[in-house]
């Protein structure tokens, strides 16, 4: 089917998933919808007839689940991430996808891994965690009992991009979430040399927003290193005319 390309990238990433019978839940909403890609981050152990009662016929996904120590590290090879939270605060981004708004999304990236993060069924994501991925994704529910059991968020999400799916285009190659953050580092450190910070925690959130803005750009390898070049240049230019004002 068409729609098979663009949901083979999608990979469902569970953070520290409490209780074995949500994971066997949460690998059946995402295999109903086309989805069959897991990652669990963390080093809890799963009664594995808890998981596998409630996968049934999807426990092929928990058998090829790829297993990460650091949320970090399963995310590095993605070209887009999502985590899923529906608080708000100070430093958990100024804005979010609907998940109708992630499935268009979705279909204007290129070839490359889109990882899409899930929290704990208590609390969800810290907001390290959050700050981790480049956008987030928030399901909307009444405000009298907003809350979701994990698996009917995976449920609500998947289903979208399902309902979403369509053939995109092919053929540029986006950076991975890994080195769009070490740009973000760079670009920062550039910024730091020409005296930009002048606030506390000002360089941590400016170098996470040009991380995040680039990711959800889609840059390629080339589109990366010119944007690079753009704050390499700017340091330079401000330390001539530093020599030039001191003679």
């Amino acid at each position: 089917m068409e729609r098979d390309g663009y949901l083979q990238r999608v990979r469902i990433v569970l953070v520290d998933t409490q209780d074995g019978a949500n994971i066997g839940s949460a690998c059946r909403a995402a295999k109903t919808m086309g989805i069959e890609r897991l990652v669990i981050v963390g080093g809890r152990g799963y009664d594995e007839d808890r998981v596998r009662t409630l996968a049934l016929h999807a426990s092929d996904v928990w058998e090829r689940a790829e297993r990460f120590d650091t949320l970090e590290e399963a995310l590095r090879g993605s070209i887009f991430t999502v985590g899923a939270t529906r608080r708000r605060g100070k430093f958990r981004k100024m804005s979010a996808y609907s998940p109708e708004q992630l499935a268009r999304k979705l279909k204007e990236l290129p070839d490359g891994d889109i990882s899409i993060v899930f929290g704990r069924e208590s609390d969800g994501l810290t907001d390290d965690e959050v700050a981790a991925c480049s956008s987030i994704v928030t399901i909307d529910t009444s405000e009298r009992f907003p809350s979701l059991n994990l698996s009917q968020a995976v449920q609500i999400i998947c289903y979208a991009l399902f309902q979403g799916a369509a053939k995109y285009p092919t053929g540029m190659t986006a950076v991975s979430h890994e080195r769009v953050r070490m740009a973000g580092h760079e670009m920062a450190d550039h910024l730091e040399a020409m005296g930009y910070f002048k606030l506390a925690d000002e360089r941590k959130w400016t170098e996470q927003l040009l991380a995040d803005i680039c990711e959800r750009a889609a840059l390629s390898e080339s589109e990366m290193q010119r944007f690079e070049k753009i704050f390499r240049k700017a340091e330079l230019i401000s330390r001539h005319k530093g020599a030039s004002d001191e003679s």
